[in-house]
């Protein structure tokens, strides 16, 4: 006996380690130090120079039930993008700007060229995000996992300058909320969205005029990264009061948590563009609006509060940075929380 008659499979790690460097690689940053497969990842300090008081912002979370559909697809390139998205979006919304990431994979089988094509997604993302891959786990789960399954999470820690951090304390009244549009689904409300849809493979790969490609294409479009979006809006000297990541729970959970006591956002509903995938998952799961709003992001992954002064060069800022940007409403005095007319 073995550890490989046992269900781990050593040699596919070290042959998992080769194919994944390359990828790797391309995300390296000057302040990386040391190669992969060392104990851990050595980062130089020397980012934070200049800083007056430098605060380290850091964030994790994973892809959620979405990964599902890698499955069902067979299309592992992409989830990866979504697992760096889901934690480095969270530091940019609290002004940081993301250094390194590391990701953490469990198998139920080491499939060395599948797990390749997930890592593969993962420095993509962090090229997107401008931070650094300086390392990870994969870990084989037999017994505990069925064999050609896989999950997802990752770790990435950021920094900004204390006296640029995105707090929302001084939001006030009448300052307008900017909205950038999400690319789909992201990676939150999942669960429902697979009791909405048969998970199948011909239900996946059925067409869709309103969504002018098929459903598992329209779902598996990875979340959307906003890093350099706002850095976009900091060099312009555009003042973030208040910055939401629409994740789970939509609307209702996350755009009160930028606010400060007294104030409310109201969010016109149509004054932006919703992408035709919630519509149609709207219809096919006789899904009440309420819930839509407190699920799904509904086509906005970010809304930041700006100064009514500036908020339109805000939108053309962003316009400029390859992004979709709208006044989606403003705040007023009122309970903390978020009206949606």
């Amino acid at each position: 006996m073995d550890y490989k008659h046992a269900g781990v499979d050593i040699e596919a790690g070290y042959r998992s380690v080769e194919l994944i460097k390359e990828f790797v690689k391309e995300t390296n940053r000057p302040e990386v130090m040391g190669g992969l497969g060392g104990f851990s990842g050595a980062f130089s300090m020397a980012a934070l120079k200049g800083m007056e008081e430098p605060v380290l912002l850091s964030g994790t979370d994973g892809v959620g039930t979405k990964i599902k559909l890698a499955f069902l697809m067979d299309k592992h390139d992409t989830v990866g993008i979504d697992c760096v998205a889901m934690c480095v979006n969270d530091v940019a919304c609290a002004g940081g700007e993301p250094l390194f990431f590391l990701d953490y994979i469990a198998c139920g089988k080491n499939y060395p060229e599948k797990i390749a094509q997930i890592v593969k997604g993962v420095a993509e993302g962090c090229k997107q995000a401008g931070c650094a891959l300086i390392g990870g786990e994969t870990a084989e789960h037999p017994g505990l996992m069925p064999e050609d399954e896989y999950d997802l999470a990752g770790f990435t820690v950021g920094a900004a300058d204390k006296k640029e951090l995105i707090t929302g304390e001084d939001i006030k009244a009448e300052d307008v909320l900017v909205g950038i549009a999400s690319s789909g689904v992201h990676s939150n409300g999942f669960s429902l969205v697979r009791k909405v849809f048969e998970m199948t493979k011909d239900s996946l790969d059925t067409y869709y005029d309103e969504l002018g490609g098929t459903l598992g294409e329209t779902l598996i479009t990875p979340t959307r990264i906003y890093v350099r979006a706002l850095k976009a809006l900091k060099d312009a000297g555009i003042k973030i009061k208040g910055c939401s990541h629409i994740t789970g729970g939509g609307f209702y959970e996350n755009i009160p948590r930028m606010l400060p006591d007294g104030i409310r956002a109201v969010v016109k509903k149509d004054s932006y563009d919703i992408p035709p995938i919630f519509k149609l998952i709207q219809s096919k799961g006789n899904i009440a609006e309420e819930m839509m709003y407190n699920t799904f992001n509904c086509g906005l992954g970010m809304v930041l509060a700006i100064d009514k002064d500036i908020a339109d060069k805000a939108v053309e800022i962003l316009g400029g940075a390859g992004e979709k940007a709208y006044i989606v409403g403003a705040c007023e005095s009122g309970e903390k929380g978020v009206t949606l007319c």
